[in-house]
């Protein structure tokens, strides 16, 4: 994709969607100490998690260090940089967690190492069970009752004779995604999802090797981009390169929300930008959406929605303009507490308005997504009340029906957490049929029109028009049958 923006805007991005989790790894080999490339590479997934922090560095006794901190009230680096001077050797992994706490050390028959995940098990009750069964003693409760499933993936590695055929193993058994990370004292194994929905890049530069969650943490280390795993695909790094331990399947099905949502605007899947991939989404709206409204500005919301606007504002020509900003003095992160009320304030409370680019004027704005809707309905609100004659609503996606159990992407344990499908069963009973869900897909059924009408009215648009799946995913230039759409419209 060859698009060049006539508008651009240097923003910071952070997580803003309190209910939406993810997670984020960086791994390094060096023939030098590799401490300072692990920290700044680790830090620079902080955009995936708001919750924990980890890394672990195999020591010059061949012992590994690990330090893990709760990130929740002040940045990684904040936690971190003390440690770093203790964590010197070269070989390290961390991560960035919204979940657990990670990286985990092991001691086994299968030696000592430390591992660090991201994705979700949904089939972890049937596992535990199973391992519990064939004579595995016990596993480690976290607060709240969880039992930690990057434990669950070591208790599974631990039943066969190498890490490999663990990893395997793994990638068999489970139901979900798992993306890995495993550090020995002669490197690190990389092993991307079974069906690649998250990914590993792998970055180089003399004397290193790196993998990383996002390829653009590592290039203000030095780094170039060297390789990218494919789905399923296993390979073990060292200081000298990588060795492909298990070739790549042909089956892909990364998730599209990443470029969406999660992924930071210089971040790259798969060859395609995420931010060139956003300007893209904007256009397509503005293209099925030309001569529909006529907004004084095209706005984003901050930090998620503005490329996607900028690539709207640059089709359609009209004027793009940020008539709020977002406060990050004293909110530089999205800190975001379990409780919806405190979350809902904490989002309105970093937004300030500018009342001159408000007032009287027509807005389009554009969220990258509708979750619940609460937030999206208060920021609606708000420029009403400071003098808003019209807000309109895009979204960059089209509406979320089903809860992603592919992706550690939510703490939420009922799909009814989503406005969709309340509304669906507002108007069809508790009791839907998955026939009667995949009209409420169709941006051409009555049942569709209906939905997003009530929608509409229910969070207070003056006009709600979701992006269509085919023109998203177009958007990508990607193959649209390599890429996720459960959470859109439940096909796996």
């Amino acid at each position: 994709m060859n698009l060049t923006p006539k508008i651009t805007i240097m923003c910071p991005y952070f997580l803003e969607k309190g209910n939406l989790i993810m997670g984020g790894y960086f791994g390094v080999t060096s023939k030098s100490d590799c401490s300072l490339d692990l920290f700044f590479g680790v830090d620079y997934h902080s955009h995936l998690g708001t919750r924990r922090g980890g890394l672990a560095v195999v020591g010059s006794d061949g012992k590994i260090i690990r330090s893990i901190h709760n990130i929740q009230n002040s940045p990684f680096r904040t936690k971190f940089e003390k440690d770093i001077e203790e964590l010197r050797g070269n070989i390290g992994i961390g991560c960035i967690s919204d979940f657990e706490p990670q990286p985990l050390l092991v001691h086994s028959h299968l030696g000592n190492f430390a591992i660090t995940t991201v994705g979700i098990v949904s089939n972890k009750d049937e596992l535990i069970k199973e391992v519990l069964d064939s004579g595995y003693t016990h596993f480690l409760e976290m607060s709240g009752g969880e039992i930690n499933q990057t434990e669950l993936i070591i208790a599974l590695i631990n039943q066969k004779k190498t890490i490999l055929e663990g990893i395997k193993y793994v990638q068999e058994k489970i139901r979900g995604s798992m993306s890995l990370l495993i550090m020995t004292n002669d490197g690190i194994y990389c092993a991307r999802d079974k069906f690649g929905r998250t990914p590993i890049q792998i970055g180089h530069k003399e004397g290193a090797f790196c993998a990383s969650f996002e390829n653009f943490a590592y290039v203000n280390l030095g780094y170039k981009d060297y390789y990218e795993l494919g789905p399923a695909e296993i390979v073990f790094m060292t200081s000298d390169g990588i060795e492909t331990l298990q070739e790549r399947s042909k089956k892909m099905k990364i998730c599209t929300f990443l470029w969406i949502y999660y992924g930071y605007p210089t971040a790259s899947y798969e060859g395609v930008n995420v931010e060139t991939m956003r300007y893209n989404c904007g256009k397509y709206l503005a293209q099925r959406d030309k001569g529909y409204v006529k907004p004084d500005s095209v706005a984003g919301v901050p930090d998620s929605g503005i490329a996607h606007a900028i690539g709207y504002a640059n089709e359609s020509e009209i004027p793009f303009s940020r008539p709020f900003i977002k406060y990050t003095p004293t909110w530089p992160r999205s800190f975001m507490p379990t409780n919806q009320e405190q979350r809902n304030l904490i989002a309105h409370m970093k937004l300030i308005p500018v009342p001159p680019l408000i007032k009287g004027k027509k807005i389009l704005l554009i969220d990258d997504s509708i979750v619940r809707g609460t937030q999206l309905r208060e920021t609606t609100e708000f420029l009403y009340a400071s003098g808003a004659k019209e807000v309109h609503i895009r979204p960059a996606c089209p509406p979320l029906l089903y809860g992603c159990k592919y992706l550690n992407f939510s703490r939420s344990k009922s799909e009814m957490d989503l406005i969709t499908r309340r509304i669906i069963n507002k108007f069809e009973g508790e009791d839907v049929s998955p026939e009667t869900l995949q009209k409420y897909c169709d941006p051409d059924s009555p049942e569709y029109a209906k939905m997003i009408e009530e929608i509409r009215k229910e969070l207070h648009f003056t006009s709600l028009r979701f992006h269509r799946l085919d023109d998203m995913l177009d958007s990508t230039g990607i193959d649209h049958c390599n890429l996720c759409t459960y959470c859109w419209n439940g096909r796996e």
